[in-house]
């Protein structure tokens, strides 16, 4: 099936400088955005804490439930609305304090029925993780992500040339560092699912990747008589129509994921939706055109 005509002859590599000039100003803004935050802000997996999502029956505010839980004396304590109905669900977050946290939902439970009612309030959901361990998930984290873009790196060098794997990675890079600036502007936390969602999108932006890296490699050997300009620009427009299908099929799912799933997987689904439009991105206007630049600082170094 073929959205586009085969004969179509976008010009993708004239426009790289401009896309380049986009590509910075977005990372810019990102990356400006983490160091006025100081980092990226991590959840309850990464940063160690307690997490507990409370159903109310009747409408309720975040000021009022703070109030119940002043007496508590929760560390770093953190309320935030959530759910269908935001009104009436909210996530309390508390930092790691000298407290027992296996009783600590017990004790807010207790606070719970005394201000509002037996049954007015129900804790969905609890999760307790202690900073030593956030720490070494953040870091296993950290390292998962870091080994899969090496070994896609080796992967393509291996599969194809190594001015290919270069063009891969950078590409995953941007992606992973816009998705990452995207997430800091937002305020989403990053959690395992949004570390399994950065490793989806390592390989999903790989995969379009390789799909016109080896129509470049194709193409080099028929139309040898041609500039690589060209030559990329080509490959590019060939393989139009199955970048738009498949990313675009992919996006309807992602989205579905992101309007239906629930506040649970919100930041994966989030992850996977801006992926898909960075990476089909990336793919087109980075990888490719790192391609030509590679090529024209070896031709600079030989005539040098």
């Amino acid at each position: 099936m073929e959205i586009f005509k085969p004969d179509i002859n976008l010009d993708f590599i004239g426009k790289r400088k401009l896309a380049l000039i986009i590509s910075l100003v977005v990372l810019a803004i990102g990356i400006v955005s983490l160091v006025f935050k100081g980092g990226p802000s991590y959840g309850i997996d990464f940063a160690g804490g307690t997490l507990v999502q409370i159903k109310f029956t009747e409408t309720t505010s975040a000021a009022q439930l703070r109030a119940t839980l002043e007496d508590l004396d929760l560390h770093g304590l953190t309320i935030q609305q959530v759910g269908d109905d935001a009104a009436n669900e909210f996530m309390v977050r508390a930092q790691e304090s000298g407290e027992n946290l296996e009783n600590l939902a017990a004790k807010i439970s207790t606070a719970l029925t005394k201000d509002y009612g037996a049954g007015k309030a129900e804790i969905r959901r609890t999760e307790m993780v202690g900073p030593q361990v956030g720490k070494d998930l953040r870091n296993k984290g950290i390292q998962a992500i870091f080994f899969a873009i090496i070994g896609m790196l080796a992967y393509i060098t291996f599969r194809f040339e190594f001015r290919f794997g270069a063009g891969a990675v950078i590409a995953l890079l941007h992606d992973v560092l816009i998705t990452l600036g995207l997430m800091s502007l937002l305020n989403l936390e990053i959690d395992l699912t949004v570390v399994a969602g950065f490793l989806a999108l390592v390989g999903y932006s790989v995969n379009d990747t390789v799909i016109v890296c080896d129509r470049i490699r194709e193409n080099l050997g028929k139309l040898h008589n041609q500039s690589l300009a060209h030559i990329i620009n080509r490959s590019i427009n060939e393989t139009l129509s199955r970048t738009v299908m498949t990313s675009g099929l992919t996006l309807l799912s992602v989205l579905a994921l992101f309007v239906f799933g629930g506040s649970v997987i919100h930041n994966f689904s989030f992850v996977l939706l801006a992926g898909i439009i960075v990476g089909t991105y990336s793919s087109i206007f980075i990888a490719s055109p790192v391609i030509l630049i590679w090529e024209s600082y070896r031709a600079g170094r030989k005539a040098a």
